[in-house]
């Protein structure tokens, strides 16, 4: 941590992205509420992420990160963190089994609520009106009352963060996750889905493998590994108030930790070195992500790295390339090529979200699955050239059974979107879709472990 940092420095830097509150006095009081609020998330918890992230990079263990893309006060129920939750666990359990290779599972949970935006102003016949940046800063409806930014929307989104985390290790410590119960995930919806056969037809064979684990001695009362699992949370920091707010001195190591969550982000749109979020971010020790699209230099991923990761340690630098399915193998391969020239440890993921998005010819924005997986396929690509380890994967993803990406084994079309787009921002893979692109992933680790098996 530098001796320059204090939590508050991001105020005398250039900011990006963050809403105007006309009260200012409303927002102190309510950023000095949370300030003696009991933390999210734990330091000790953190660094175990930290720790695992460092196995990642060193091409030992792969993340996935996935959630929606931005959560709702109206739509939160416990169904909903369970469905999201398990749809995971599948894409976990299918990457480590046919991958072979364990799993760092995330979510963009508990703490998703902000979003930047292309413009701060949206105008509908003929009337402007701030953008929606989230219900942690104002409402989706299309009236000056809901669009006014509101700090007290802070404390819901604390509270609503708070019960959200509590139901998690409820479900990852409590049975739910454990590997017994690996059939008992299917939804019902992906009953009859080319991809719900596929996972049981694995379920199956992990099933026949934990009955011999058993006869062999090995069962889940002496395992713990097989009942329970490590889950973290994540999400973009963008409003820095609300998480310098909540930004602890960790009373074991005396560093600062954001207890919002285990690791959050800077976003593509607010990485400038010069900049308030990435002055916030390097304070915190906190694994850290940092967003990088097509326009990204090489030289300001070395000087983010240089600013983030000091120390270049491992685990704590997470690159998260979104360029677009036609861009990765014009861009990713000069940033590989820098950080490994430069030495650098960072944990390679891939966003396929956010450079594929489109606006269908019925009006709805959405993203095609062809898409997606062109980006996934040319990023496994990339590193296999390279001779590096993709890391990861940053997906904007639902355990719901909506139609927001078109395609994929449904081939839901431009027409089907209607049906069940659910959306209160960007589009997202439904469970289907989810567990397809974890089948194509564990294939391409499969194959990055064999290449590497026979190098050795």
């Amino acid at each position: 941590m530098s001796v320059d940092w204090q939590p508050g420095s991001w105020r005398n830097k250039p900011v990006q992205q963050m809403p105007r509150f006309e009260d200012g006095a409303a927002l102190a009081e309510v950023e000095a509420k949370l300030a003696v609020y009991p933390p999210l998330v734990f330091a000790g918890e953190a660094r175990a992420l930290k720790e695992r992230l460092a196995k990642v990079a060193a091409g030992e263990a792969f993340l996935l990160q996935g959630g929606d893309c931005a959560e709702a006060f109206s739509d939160f129920n416990a169904n909903k963190i369970r469905d999201s939750l398990r749809v995971l666990l599948q894409m976990a359990v299918v990457l480590t089994f046919g991958g072979g290779m364990p799993v760092v599972k995330m979510g963009r949970m508990a703490g998703q609520f902000a979003k930047p935006r292309s413009a701060p102003m949206e105008t509908v016949d003929g009337t402007e009106l701030p953008v929606y940046r989230g219900d942690i800063v104002n409402g989706i409806d299309f009236d000056p009352e809901s669009r006014r930014p509101d700090p007290q929307r802070q404390l819901q989104a604390y509270m609503q963060s708070a019960a959200s985390l509590n139901l998690l290790r409820a479900f990852t410590e409590g049975g739910y996750a454990s590997l017994t119960r690996v059939h008992q995930w299917t939804m019902g919806f992906l009953d009859r889905s080319p991809q719900g056969e596929r996972y049981r037809d694995m379920a199956n064979r992990i099933s026949e493998a934990l009955a011999f684990m058993a006869a062999c001695g090995i069962t889940d009362l002496t395992t713990t590994e097989i009942t329970r699992t490590d889950f973290y949370t994540c999400h973009e920091a963008l409003l820095l108030g609300y998480e310098q707010a909540l930004t602890r001195i960790d009373s074991t190591s005396g560093r600062y930790y954001d207890t919002s969550a285990h690791f959050v982000w800077v976003g593509d749109r607010t990485r400038q070195l010069d900049g308030a979020h990435v002055e916030f971010c390097r304070g915190i020790s906190n694994p850290i992500g940092v967003k990088a699209g097509p326009s990204m230099p090489t030289d300001d991923l070395l000087r983010l790295a240089d600013v983030l990761n000091p120390d270049n340690e491992p685990g704590r630098l997470t690159v998260i390339c979104r360029m677009g399915h036609e861009k990765v193998e014009a861009h990713l391969p000069q940033l590989v090529r820098a950080i490994e020239r430069e030495g650098r440890k960072v944990v390679w993921a891939c966003d396929p979200m956010h450079g594929n998005t489109i606006k269908s010819s019925t009006g709805y924005k959405t993203r095609p699955f062809d898409r997606i997986l062109s980006e996934v396929r040319s990023f496994f690509a990339v590193h296999r050239a390279e001779g590096t380890h993709p890391g990861g994967i940053h997906l904007e993803m639902t355990g719901e059974d909506v139609t927001e990406c078109t395609g994929g084994a449904q081939a839901i079309t431009d027409a089907g979107l209607r049906d069940r787009y659910h959306t209160a921002c960007d589009p997202r893979l439904n469970a289907q879709q989810s567990l397809e692109l974890a089948f194509l992933m564990a294939a391409a680790l499969k194959e990055e472990r064999e290449s590497l098996r026979q190098a050795s």
